[in-house]
């Protein structure tokens, strides 16, 4: 939705600390946020509204754009909550996920629904993915996804009309292990809740349901990755691969360089059905890795092997962690983990009928009053 011009000027006006410099009255508007790590960010109109979910024309979106800890550019959309008022002093979440997914599928609807709910949200791309910034193009890294986070909090928490006490951070499936590990050293955040979480470190490293690798599997994904990393520094250009390795009977790689195949098979396994449906059926979306079948980049699982992404988690608490699984879901083991491994307080829902996939965008499905009702009584 386009926003007129006195709303921009309210927004754009009401940033805390910062200098606006108007060039034109409907030119973006640049803001320097000295209060914060980043050095600067940029709030302007939506003019291409690109988002695959359904549009609810009462909760305006602007585009915004900060600069994380490692001068990263990381581009995300505003929910303001209707009836917005610019005196106000709201709630606030950061949202990003699922892993190769865009702001303008799951993680924006997520921030549209609550900011509907009276919530200012914020729904961004990880660095080197979707609309953010980076040379490299679809790396993954554990360490830099959690640094997003953080300096997601560093913009909304110097928003005039957000309450620094009072700011939360939904992760969707693979970005949930960086929201947790985020919120575990970073104070700011005062609740977390993840979605048919996915702990891509474990995932990556041990493979599915965890302890997949012997030690001489091990070794030859490494030597796998050595590989690719050097052809890569040889030839100066980005080669797809798999962020997840096989190692067959006999020893041998196994290796995809897409996502999915360009047509599903009819006996096509249920779990890539159930990614399939999303991302190249109904949520499909340019900007998004997955959408395009496309795969990471062939190096980076390296982070994921270096970094454990729940070494930290019982320094969550006394932070509440609500996880949100589906009974079946795939992925629901790693939710149970968590479950297991994290200390009091915290929560485990699990979703009558819901499948992995069904928790990015089936309304009837996700428990959205749970998740209103869990940071209304935790975000203080």
């Amino acid at each position: 939705m386009r926003l007129n011009r006195l709303v921009t000027a309210i927004i754009t006006g009401a940033i805390l600390m910062g200098s606006a410099d108007v060039m034109a009255d409907d030119v973006p508007v640049s803001v320097i946020s000295g209060a914060s790590q980043m050095k600067m960010s940029s709030v302007e109109e939506l003019r291409d509204d690109t988002r695959v979910f359904k549009i609810n024309r009462n909760i305006q979106v602007l585009k915004v754009t900060f600069t994380n800890r490692y001068g990263f550019d990381v581009a995300g959309h505003l929910y303001l909550p209707a009836n917005f008022s610019s005196d106000g002093k709201y709630k606030a979440l950061v949202i990003s996920g699922p892993f190769g997914a865009v702001k303008e599928q799951s993680s924006g609807l997520y921030a549209q629904e609550l900011a509907a709910r009276g919530f200012v949200t914020l729904a961004f791309d990880p660095s080197m993915t979707g609309e953010s910034g980076g040379v490299r193009r679809d790396m993954a890294s554990p360490d830099i996804f959690t640094e997003d986070y953080s300096a997601a909090v560093d913009f909304i928490s110097n928003l005039k009309f957000v309450n620094p006490e009072e700011i939360g951070a939904v992760g969707i499936c693979g970005l949930s292990g960086m929201a947790i590990t985020a919120a575990s050293n970073d104070v700011r955040i005062k609740a977390v809740v993840t979605s048919a979480m996915y702990d891509m470190s474990e995932s990556i490293s041990d493979h599915y349901k965890g302890a997949y690798y012997t030690d001489e599997q091990r070794n030859i994904v490494k030597k796998h990755l050595a590989r690719m990393r050097d052809e890569e520094a040889k030839s100066g250009k980005l080669i797809r691969g798999a962020h997840e390795l096989g190692v067959d009977a006999d020893g041998n790689i196994q290796t995809f360089s897409t996502m999915f195949p360009d047509t599903l098979p009819d006996d096509a396994d249920p779990i890539i059905r159930d990614f399939y449906g999303y991302y190249v059926g109904r949520a499909y979306h340019p900007r998004a890795m997955n959408s395009n079948t496309s795969a990471w980049d062939a190096t980076a699982a390296y982070g994921f092997f270096n970094f454990k992404l729940m070494d930290n988690i019982k320094e969550l608490s006394p932070r509440p962690l609500l996880l949100i699984t589906g009974d079946k879901a795939h992925s629901k083991y790693f939710s149970d983990n968590v479950y297991r491994d994290a200390a009091e307080p915290k929560e485990l829902i699990v979703v009558k009928g819901a499948t992995h996939a069904d928790l990015y965008d089936q309304m009837d499905k996700i428990p959205f009053d749970k998740i209103d009702r869990f940071f209304r009584d935790n975000l203080k």
